[in-house]
């Protein structure tokens, strides 16, 4: 007997879903370039940046959430944890990005283009409120008390003087775009994949939200909004109705691993095709 399947087979991608590859490499390149000339242009913002920096402090306190040093401290521990937690800030955030939209791209065409753009559209936002609301880090903070990691145990993106920084705009940590982008690869993973260790992939933007906040590089509310935006944009780029039924119910692969069983000889009748129950041997039958 044939063991019983729990997951569907894996089907192979449909080109015909797929964008031509020069235009998508333009597209997204050019909408990473306009994000970060535009995150530029916020720069010079200090005083309503440590202002709202005090605000968003307050209220965090008000609201009785955890302090972002609790985490902190964890790390301080070890100083090869906190080297680890910088390395995680710097390094893995884009690429980790950047190979979700190639794998998409290469392997499911068909999720790749409302992926780009539910990660467009939470870029879009975030980048009006890095404009519209200038905000200081906690490691800038004096009320904060905490140790700006990046420049003591190393490595870091920033510059020493974030006022002149031309590297990045450090006054624009309202909302976290490497914890939203990291909860968007980890949504769109699960959602494609289907192993049953998907769920493992939640532990990226668990490790992203820890390491943002324990280098306060983030408050935790940058965390809550950016959230919030994903869910807004995921919402607004559902899949249609069709598509969504359509592919949550996968036939069940034959014997020979189709996607449906071999069709009936064009000869059989609609009993060869679809046999009943065998029927009982009458009395006296020879057996």
């Amino acid at each position: 007997m044939e063991p019983a399947r729990t997951e569907p087979a894996d089907q192979e991608p449909d080109i015909r879903a797929r964008p031509p590859l020069v235009r998508e490499f333009l597209l997204v390149a050019g909408l990473f370039l306009a994000y970060k000339f535009g995150r530029r242009a916020a720069n010079g913002h200090v005083e309503e940046a440590f202002r709202n920096a005090g605000n968003v402090w307050d209220l965090e306190r008000a609201l009785h959430l955890p302090g972002e040093g609790a985490v902190q401290g964890l790390l301080l521990h070890s100083e090869t944890l906190t080297h680890a937690a910088n390395t995680y800030y710097a390094a893995v955030h884009f690429p980790a990005t950047a190979l979700f939209l190639i794998w998409l791209y290469w392997r499911r065409p068909g999720h790749y283009v409302r992926s780009r753009r539910v990660l467009a559209a939470l870029t879009a936002a975030a980048l009006a409120l890095h404009l519209l609301f200038p905000l200081a880090p906690p490691r800038m903070l004096p009320a904060a008390g905490l140790v700006d990691t990046g420049q003591v145990y190393g490595p870091t993106v920033y510059g020493q003087t974030p006022a002149t920084d031309t590297m990045a705009n450090q006054f624009a940590a309202m909302p976290s775009l490497h914890v939203g982008w990291a909860v968007m690869v980890a949504v769109g993973l699960i959602a494609v994949t289907r192993s049953r260790w998907r769920l493992l992939w939640l532990l990226h933007p668990a490790i992203t939200l820890l390491v943002v906040v324990g280098t306060a590089n983030h408050y935790w509310l940058d965390a809550l909004v950016v959230v919030a935006l994903l869910a807004i944009a995921l919402a607004a780029f559902r899949p249609p109705r069709g598509a969504r039924t359509g592919s949550a119910q996968p036939s069940r692969p034959g014997a020979w691993g189709n996607a449906a069983p071999f069709p009936a000889p064009a000869y059989a009748t609609a009993a060869d095709a679809h046999p009943g129950p065998p029927a009982r041997p009458r009395a006296g039958a020879v057996r």
